[in-house]
């Protein structure tokens, strides 16, 4: 039997199925600890489709689909940079799949699809971002050998 989870290069065609994703992702993670402010600083603005568009046709930038029996139910971003010393840096800006498509294998095919195209980038290092409290997440990248280098921390006034 063919292993019904998978991962694969977004194209132009799946920009809609993406862009709802991406949605999904932020309203997913504003209610969590340091999410609000996640969600106005750093997430996806609308218009959501645009910027993905230039995503997904970029070749600095990966855009993945993660899919369960064929049906899109995640997504991943991965963009790279260059950092101050020359080296090729990625980041995964994005990894969100449906929390009905969770603890299948969705989010380890996109993350290891991400890992692969960073290393045929030429990339040093990998980064992802992951709130406080959001312990699936955080077990998730420890589980691909993540490890925190920084924390921000935030005051509200």
């Amino acid at each position: 039997m063919t292993d019904p989870c998978g991962a694969r290069d977004a194209a132009i065609d799946d920009l809609d199925a993406v862009a709802e994703l991406a949605r999904s992702f932020i309203a997913d993670l504003r209610p969590q600890r340091g999410g609000e402010m996640w969600a106005v600083s750093t997430a996806r603005t609308e218009p959501v489709t645009d910027r993905l568009r230039e995503e997904i046709l970029s070749p600095r930038t990966l855009v993945v689909v993660g899919e369960y029996l064929s049906a899109i139910v995640g997504y991943a971003v991965a963009v790279l940079d260059t950092t101050t010393d020359g080296r090729i840096h990625a980041r995964i800006t994005d990894l969100f799949t449906l929390e009905k498509a969770r603890h299948v294998g969705v989010g380890e095919a996109m993350m290891t699809r991400c890992l692969d195209w960073a290393r045929t980038q030429h990339a040093s290092s990998v980064d992802a971002m992951v709130l406080p409290g959001t312990r699936d997440a955080k077990n998730f990248f420890e589980g691909f050998g993540f490890t925190a280098r920084a924390l921000t921390v935030n005051r509200p006034l």
